[in-house]
C-alpha cells in the first residue's frame, strides 16, 4: 500500500482544539461547562460588516479574484496599518490568506529550506512549532519564565542569533500570556535585530487593537525603521473584529516576501472570495466602535481574572497587559492530590479541573510552559466569576 508524506507524520492535531472537544463533549452529556480553553473573541463584528457581505452577494460575479488580494481590501489595510504606525508601504508590500494561521505556514514555506532554523519565545503560541515540524525546519525555543514575566530578553535574543537562525518569530500582544511589550522593551529587541541582518523577522501582531493599560502597539520597525528590508508584519481580522470564522489575514513587508506569498496563494488558495472579501474592507475602513467598546471590556475582564488568580496561595501570574489571556503559573499543585487524584503535572492538573469542576483550561505544555495553564477569559461575562471561583475552590480542596 502507497505510505503518505513524512510530513504528514510530523503533523500535530492542536492541543487546544483537543481540550475543547472534551469540553464539548462533557457539556453534551449534560455537564455543567465553563470553557476557558478556545482563543476566539467571542463577540460579533459590527453591522456595518454584514450589511457589506449581503450587498457583495447581490452583485457576485462568481470569478475568480486577486492572488495578492483585491485592490478596496489592500488599500484598506493600509490605512489600517498607517494607523498604527507603519509608513510607506504600498500595494506590493503586502498579500493575503486563509486567516494568519495559513499567512504563518505561507511564510514558513517561502523563508525556511528543511533543516534551516527559526527562533520563537516560550510561551508560544501552538501552531509555530508545529508548522516548523511539518515543513522541516530546526527550532530554536527562547524561554521566558513567569520570574521574566514571559518576555524576551535582548541578551536571549543575542545568544539565539548569534546562531544565525534563518528566521526569528516574535508575538506581541502575546498569545498565550497576554503580555505586551513596551516601547523601551521593543526599541532594546530591536537594536539587537539590527546586528544581525541575515535573519528574517515576523512579527505576529494580531492583537494590536486589544492592548490595555495605555502601553499601546510597538513594532521594531518603529524603533529601528531600517529593519523593514527584512521585517514581515502580521495581521487578520479574527481578534479585533471578532470575525475568526471568516479566515482573512494579511502581510506587510517586502515586496520580495508579498511575491512569493502572492506566487504561493496563486498555487493553492487562489483567492479569498468576494463576500468575504467585502466584510473584511468593511471592518477595517467602518466604524471601530465594537473593537473599542470590546477592548475596553476585555480589561475589566483582565482585572477580575487577575485578582483571582492573585488570591489563590502560591499561583504566579503577570499581570496580562493585552489579548485576552492569562497564564498562572500552576505548579504550585503539582505532588498534591484532588479527591485522591494525584496530580504531577500541567495535563493532570488540567484534566482533574475540568473532570472535577467543569471548567475547561488549556495546559501550559501546549506552549513550551509545562508550569502553567492557559485561561481565555472571552466567555460571557456571566460566566467568568463562577468559573474563577471553581478554580479557587480547587486549590482550596488541594492535599
Amino acid at each position: 500500500m502507497p505510505q503518505l508524506a513524512q510530513r504528514v507524520g510530523r503533523a500535530k492535531p492542536s492541543a487546544i482544539m483537543v481540550i475543547a472537544e472534551k469540553a464539548r463533549q462533557l457539556k453534551a452529556a449534560g455537564r455543567d461547562i465553563i470553557s476557558f480553553s478556545i482563543g476566539v473573541p467571542n463577540f460579533l463584528p459590527g453591522e456595518h460588516v454584514y450589511e457589506a457581505a449581503r450587498e457583495a452577494l447581490k452583485h457576485d460575479s462568481g470569478q475568480y479574484g486577486s492572488n495578492r488580494g483585491a485592490e478596496p481590501l489592500l488599500d484598506a489595510f493600509l490605512k489600517h496599518i498607517e494607523a498604527l504606525g507603519f509608513s510607506g508601504y504600498g500595494r506590493m508590500n503586502l498579500s493575503i490568506g486563509i486567516g494568519a494561521k495559513q499567512v504563518l505556514y505561507n511564510l514558513a514555506e517561502a523563508m525556511l529550506n528543511e533543516g534551516e532554523e527559526i527562533c520563537f519565545a516560550a510561551p508560544y503560541w501552538t501552531t509555530y512549532h508545529d508548522i516548523a515540524d511539518i515543513v522541516g525546519a530546526k527550532t530554536n525555543v527562547l524561554h521566558c519564565g513567569p520570574e521574566q514575566n514571559y518576555k524576551l530578553a535582548p541578551a536571549q535574543l543575542e545568544a539565539a542569533l548569534k546562531r544565525k537562525p534563518k528566521v526569528f518569530l516574535f508575538n506581541n500582544p502575546s498569545n498565550p500570556t497576554g503580555m505586551v511589550y513596551t516601547r523601551e522593551e521593543i526599541a532594546a529587541l530591536a537594536d539587537v535585530l539590527a546586528q544581525y541582518p541575515d535573519t528574517w523577522i515576523i512579527t505576529d501582531d494580531i492583537y494590536n487593537s486589544m492592548v490595555f493599560d495605555g502601553i499601546g502597539y510597538h513594532n521594531f520597525v518603529f524603533a529601528r525603521p531600517e529593519l523593514r528590508e527584512r521585517l514581515v508584519f502580521v495581521d487578520s481580522v479574527s481578534k479585533t473584529y471578532g470575525m475568526p470564522g471568516w479566515r482573512v489575514g494579511l502581510i506587510a513587508g517586502p515586496e520580495s516576501v508579498a511575491k512569493a506569498m502572492t506566487t504561493l496563494n496563486s498555487n493553492h488558495i487562489t483567492s479569498v472570495p468576494e463576500v468575504i472579501t467585502a466584510a473584511a474592507v468593511a471592518a477595517f475602513g467602518g466604524p471601530q466602535d465594537v473593537p473599542r467598546a470590546k477592548c475596553a471590556e476585555f480589561a475589566g475582564k483582565r482585572d477580575v481574572v487577575f485578582e483571582a488568580l492573585s488570591a489563590i496561595p502560591g499561583v504566579v501570574c503577570p499581570r496580562p497587559q493585552g489579548a485576552f489571556y492569562a497564564f498562572p503559573d500552576i505548579s504550585v499543585a503539582f505532588g498534591k492530590s484532588h479527591n485522591g487524584t494525584r496530580i504531577t503535572n500541567d495535563v493532570e492538573f488540567c484534566a482533574a479541573l475540568l473532570e472535577a469542576t467543569g471548567v475547561a483550561c488549556v495546559p501550559g505544555s501546549a506552549f513550551g510552559e509545562p508550569r502553567a495553564m492557559r485561561i481565555s477569559y472571552t466567555c460571557p461575562t456571566a460566566q467568568l466569576k463562577p468559573g474563577l471561583e471553581r478554580i479557587q475552590a480547587f486549590f482550596a480542596q488541594l492535599s
